[in-house]
C-alpha cells in the first residue's frame, strides 16, 4: 500500500483516504478503519456498508470497527453526516465511537451541526447500530443552544451534563444568563433532554424571574436578590401572598428579599420602593454596605407628602436602612436633593475638596456652603480644609 492514493482508480482513492476526499493523508493498513467512516464512505459511493467493509478488506484493511450488530443495507448521506463529528475538539476524534454510549454532548452537538432535532438524530443514530447513552423521550424540535445549556465548566474543552445527570437550580440560571434567554425556558428544555431538575418548571415562573414588567426586560440571574418590589408587584398581579412568591423564587434558586414581608402593602409601598418614584421597575434594591441614599428619601418625602422620618422608618420595615451617620432633616428640600445628587461619595467615605468643588461648580453654592449643608447631613470632611465661601466661576456664569 502506498502512501497516496492511487490515481487510475478514484473509488479506491476515496475511499482510503481519510478525510473521504481522495487525498492525502490516507488510512494505514494497520490502523483501525472508524465505522463512521465506512458509513460515509457508502453513502458518497451509493454502495452499501457491507461493499465498502469487503473493499477495504481486499485492500488490506484487516481491522474495521465492529458496530456489533448487522450494518445497515444503504445509508444516506444526511444519515452518514450524523456519524461525524465536529467543534473544536474534533481532530481529536474524527467519527463517533460506535463501541462506546453516545454521549448527551455528542448528541446534542451532531443536532446542532446539522440542523435537526435531538429526537430525529437519536432515532438515526440508532438505527445506524449506535447505542445511546440514555434512555427516554428526547425534543422533537432543534434548538443550537442546546450544548451551551449542559455546559457546566467554560475552561479549556469544557465539562458537560449527561444523561439523566441532576441538575442545580443555579446551573439553570447561569446557563440563561450566558445565552440571554428565559430561565424557565431554559428549565423546560433541560427537562425535556431528560435532565433531573429539583423543580418543576411551572408557567408562572415566567413572570417571577422577569427583573421587570415591560417585555424587554432582562432576566434575573444566578446570586441574585429579587428586590421587595418585584415581589409585591408579582403577589399583586397573579394574586398570590408574597410569601408564596418569595418562597418560589428560593426553589428557583433566587434570594430573599430582606425585611417583612407584608401581606397588604401600603398605598405608598410601591412608589417609594421604586427608583424613579414611579410604583413601577426599576425596583429599588438593598445596599448592604451604605444603605440607602438621602436623596431617595428627600424625593420620596415630596412626592408622597410624608415626612423623611416617616419615609425612612417605611423602608427600614421593608428591609432596608439608613447608615447610622447620615443626619435626616425634618423636611425634604429641593435644594438639598439638587445637592446630594452631585455627590458621588457614600457615608462610608470622606468628602474631600475635589467633591466639594465639583458639588459647588454644579449647584452654583459656595464651597463653604456646600460643605457646611453636607456635614449637617452627617457626611465626614476633613476639619483641617478652608473652603472659600464664594462662587465659583462656573457656577456664577
Amino acid at each position: 500500500m502506498t502512501d497516496a492514493p492511487t490515481a487510475h482508480d478514484p473509488e479506491e482513492a476515496l475511499l482510503t483516504s481519510r478525510d473521504l476526499n481522495g487525498e492525502r493523508p490516507v488510512l494505514k493498513p494497520g490502523e483501525q478503519v472508524p465505522y463512521g467512516h465506512v458509513l460515509y464512505a457508502a453513502a458518497l459511493l451509493g454502495r452499501s456498508p457491507a461493499e465498502v467493509v469487503a473493499r477495504l478488506t481486499a485492500l488490506g484493511y484487516a481491522d474495521i470497527q465492529d458496530a456489533g450488530c448487522p450494518l445497515p443495507e444503504a445509508v444516506a448521506l444526511d444519515d452518514a453526516a450524523l456519524t461525524r463529528r465536529e467543534g473544536r475538539d474534533s481532530f481529536l476524534q474524527r467519527w463517533i465511537d460506535v463501541t462506546s454510549p453516545v454521549s448527551l454532548r455528542q448528541l446534542l452537538e451532531t443536532a446542532e451541526h446539522t440542523g435537526r432535532a435531538p429526537a430525529d438524530v437519536g432515532r438515526r443514530l440508532t438505527a445506524l447500530g449506535y447505542r445511546l447513552g440514555g434512555t427516554g423521550p428526547l425534543p422533537g424540535t432543534p434548538d443550537p443552544r442546546d450544548v451551551m445549556l449542559i455546559r457546566t465548566d467554560a475552561r479549556g474543552y469544557g465539562s458537560w451534563l449527561d444523561w439523566g445527570d441532576e441538575v442545580s437550580a443555579g446551573h439553570v440560571l447561569g446557563a440563561a444568563e450566558v445565552l440571554s434567554c428565559s430561565p424557565h425556558a431554559a428549565a423546560v428544555r433541560l427537562a425535556s433532554l431528560g435532565l433531573r431538575l429539583p423543580y418543576t418548571p411551572e408557567p408562572g415562573d415566567e413572570r417571577l424571574l422577569r427583573a421587570g414588567d415591560t417585555p424587554g426586560a432582562r432576566w434575573f440571574g444566578r446570586y441574585m436578590e429579587p428586590p421587595l418590589g418585584h415581589v409585591l408587584t408579582v403577589a399583586k398581579e397573579t394574586g398570590r401572598s408574597a410569601r408564596d412568591v418569595v418562597d418560589r423564587l428560593k426553589v428557583l434558586g433566587l434570594g430573599a428579599p430582606g425585611g417583612s414581608l407584608p401581606e397588604a402593602p401600603e398605598d405608598d409601598d410601591f412608589v417609594i420602593l421604586s427608583e424613579n418614584l414611579d410604583g413601577r421597575a426599576p425596583w429599588l434594591r438593598r445596599n448592604t454596605a451604605v444603605g440607602l441614599r438621602m436623596e431617595h428619601l428627600l424625593r420620596a418625602s415630596l412626592v408622597t407628602g410624608r415626612g423623611p422620618a416617616e419615609i425612612t422608618a417605611r423602608l427600614t420595615e421593608l428591609g432596608h436602612f439608613l447608615h447610622g451617620d447620615a443626619k435626616l432633616p425634618g423636611t425634604a428640600d429641593e435644594a438639598d436633593i439638587r445637592l446630594l445628587e452631585t455627590v458621588d461619595r457614600s457615608y462610608r467615605d470622606t468628602v474631600h475638596l475635589e467633591h466639594v468643588l465639583r458639588s459647588a461648580g454644579l449647584t452654583g453654592r459656595s464651597p463653604a456652603d456646600v460643605a457646611a449643608r453636607l456635614t449637617e447631613l452627617g457626611f465626614t470632611l476633613p476639619d483641617e480644609v478652608e473652603y472659600p465661601d464664594v462662587r465659583g466661576a462656573t457656577a456664577a456664569s
